[in-house]
């Protein structure tokens, strides 16, 4: 019984020692490649960056009078949105015709 536990030991013992090893290996292999790839590429040099200039904060709109019915509402916000382009001409028309209908 001794032998087979000592075979089996051995055993384990060689299949760690192999990993071992090759783990190492790859180890020294990317080091290898790595220090290669960084002797063969120059570095870029670095190039001075011009400053930004720095933004103006944009002025708040004015404010609209508080419109005192919904249908006012409604068509102050629909008139913003065709000036700012988000609704066309048509489309304002059919709008306001139904607010107003």
């Amino acid at each position: 019984m001794s032998l087979i536990r000592t075979a089996g030991r051995a055993a384990v013992a060689s299949s760690v020692h192999g990993r071992v090893q090759r783990r190492q290996q790859d180890r020294w292999a990317a080091q290898a490649a790595s220090q290669q790839a960084a002797h063969a590429a120059p570095q870029p040099v670095a190039q001075p960056v011009a400053p930004q200039p720095v933004a103006q904060p944009v002025p708040a709109p004015a404010a609209q009078p508080v419109a005192a019915d919904p249908k006012s509402q409604l068509m102050n916000a629909l008139t913003s949105l065709r000036s700012a382009g988000v609704v066309t001409d048509t489309e304002f028309a059919e709008i306001s015709s139904r607010i107003f209908s």
